[in-house]
């Protein structure tokens, strides 16, 4: 593993690179670094791609720019489309997962002649909304907490979570049956509290997770905030409104959609159900993976069944 610093859309970001071959690019999601895909790298290298993993804008050793507005899609998009310049390629494929997915959908779409192909894992793609999706949420959230809109707050989230990096890292990177503590508050209003307190502490690492990664994890968000990442949330809004002309457009690129069957995100969906959501959005969607009895960190939970499925996409584009 080679771990070194590029300029890349005028921004300097870390990336984490091994092997030789066409590119294959991984994006990280929240809270996330490059380090989320330490098990896929290697497996994909060996497979002879070219396999190379940023520290996305606003986490680890990357920059972190200061205005909320620059972690937009058009902020980001451009950074990885400035990586596979600054790596000497033309194209690349996508591999995205959680924020990473979201973003990679995206630039399928912003930026086709750059990305030819897409592993997506954790979020699924069915099109643009007849709204944002935070005003989704609003609706439906009301005064009671939900994480996506309590990032919306100026300010509040990375303070509550720069102050304990630990206990917000421990208490999300679990599996569906980790044991927890019981949550200290369950008033479901948002001014009951912030989240920390809302998710029952960890009784344990999960199986699949060593206490040292759970210490590099803290590590990194200790030197790099949360600030940064939590600003990709607040541009929901702004994405949604700077990219009207993605009404009706098609991720027309080889698809390959990969998450654990127990993953919130996916809220119990089949993989035919998947299937039939993003199909007409994504005619060339080659198939739907969900692993049984895996969360929403699926490369890090069932990491080999993961590179195959991701090797086996790549050895069909050819």
């Amino acid at each position: 593993m080679n771990l070194r610093f590029i300029q890349a859309n005028g921004i300097t970001l870390r990336i984490a690179e091994m092997g030789s071959g066409p590119l294959v690019l991984f994006v990280h999601g929240w809270p996330e670094s490059w380090y989320s895909w330490r098990h896929q790298l290697p497996a994909v290298a060996a497979a002879g791609y070219r396999a190379v993993a940023p520290d996305m804008r606003g986490f680890g050793k990357s920059d972190k720019p200061e205005a909320v507005e620059d972690y937009d899609i058009h902020h980001v998009g451009a950074d990885l489309v400035g990586l596979v310049e600054a790596l000497g390629e033309k194209s690349a494929v996508l591999v995205g997962h959680d924020w990473g997915a979201i973003v990679a959908w995206q630039c399928m779409l912003l930026h086709p002649d750059r990305f030819t192909a897409l592993v997506a894992m954790s979020v699924p793609h069915g099109g643009r909304g007849s709204r944002s999706i935070v005003e989704s949420f609003r609706q439906a959230w009301g005064d009671n907490f939900f994480y996506v809109l309590y990032f919306q707050e100026p300010g509040v989230a990375e303070k509550e979570f720069d102050a304990d990096p630990r206990a917000i890292l421990s208490r999300l990177y679990l599996s569906p049956d980790s044991p927890r503590e019981a949550p200290l508050v369950t008033d479901p209003k948002r001014a009951a509290g912030g989240w920390i307190p809302r998710l029952g502490a960890a009784k344990g690492l999960p199986d699949w997770l060593t206490s040292e990664d759970l210490d590099y994890y803290v590590a990194e968000f200790t030197h790099a905030g949360f600030r940064g990442g939590i600003n990709y949330y607040r541009n929901f809004q702004r994405n949604w409104d700077t990219t009207p002309q993605l009404a009706g457009a098609q991720v027309r690129q080889p698809v390959l959609f990969i998450a654990g069957a127990r993953d919130i995100v996916i809220r119990g969906a089949s993989a035919e159900q998947l299937t039939a959501m993003m199909k007409p959005a994504v005619p060339q969607l080659r198939g739907v993976t969900l692993i049984p009895d895996v969360g929403h960190w699926v490369q890090q939970e069932s990491a080999a069944e993961t590179n195959a499925a991701i090797v086996e996409f790549l050895r069909g584009l050819a």
